[in-house]
């Protein structure tokens, strides 16, 4: 490791060793090492669809729009991927007692299939796991629906209603979840260091929440690949691979706690 990525991975194990109520929020990069492409890299999404065919807007009042939604949202690399080694660390940091929660941008779930209570994790742009009737509110386990789309159906009804169903996700210019918005905003103004995985920060609102903590006076750290306009305030900043950063950073972490096994 060079040396002055090793002074940075120390440092970032100090500041978790010295706090008491970490955040930790995570957009799509952290996921990207599982497999699942993130929206706005050269080769993400938006290199291969139009992002204006992917608003609320849209699949409200487009048959066309609908059908491309779901041909995206029902591709398999959403439920093959597995964690990986930085949804490990996220999860290690809850097992060391360091973690008050987790925000995230991520639809996946993979934070808490690598070990994460689900009462940790806050999702701000909801889950992949269940699809929704507009019309009459039930929800439909998305692996049923994945199996009608399989047998040829590209536009998916509720069966109870005729209404549409929609993926229980938050789409472009859908309203954010009051409680999971709030919640966040309050967790992020009371912790004491803030961890940064795999976000952009360009996503708003809920690129908000490492501002607040920062307004807070909270502690920084991004781990992200590519620059975020947050990097200057940040106390650590490493432009790395999340996954082999976060394994040194908690391999470091349990070398200082005197817990190496």
């Amino acid at each position: 490791m060079p040396e002055e990525i090793e002074a940075l991975v120390d440092r970032a194990a100090d500041l978790i060793v010295g706090a008491k109520r970490i955040v930790v929020f995570t957009g799509a990069g952290i996921s990207t090492e599982s497999g699942i492409p993130d929206f706005r890299s050269r080769d993400g999404i938006w290199s291969k669809y139009d992002p204006d065919d992917f608003t609320y807007q849209k699949f409200l009042s487009s048959p066309e729009a609908r059908k491309k939604h779901w041909k995206l949202l029902g591709t398999d690399f959403w439920f093959g991927a597995q964690p990986n080694a930085a949804h490990y660390a996220v999860a290690e940091l809850e097992r060391l007692g360091k973690l008050d929660c987790v925000i995230t941008q991520n639809v996946d779930e993979l934070h808490e299939r690598a070990g994460n209570s689900p009462e940790k994790v806050i999702h701000l742009h909801g889950t992949m796991r269940y699809a929704r009737c507009l019309q009459c509110g039930k929800r439909y386990l998305m692996e049923e629906v994945r199996k009608w789309l399989a047998q040829g159906v590209e536009v998916p009804d509720c069966p109870e209603c005729g209404g549409l169903l929609k993926p229980d996700v938050i789409f472009f210019g859908e309203a954010m979840p009051a409680w999971e918005t709030a919640e966040a905003q309050r967790r992020s103004s009371s912790c004491d260091l803030c961890i940064v995985i795999g976000s952009s920060l360009v996503v708003y609102p809920a690129a908000l929440m490492p501002r607040y903590a920062l307004q807070s006076g909270a502690k920084l750290i991004i781990i992200n690949r590519d620059p975020t306009d947050l990097d200057g305030a940040a106390d650590v900043c490493l432009h790395r691979a999340a996954g082999e950063v976060m394994s040194q950073i908690i391999q470091r972490v349990k070398e200082k706690l005197g817990l190496n096994e």
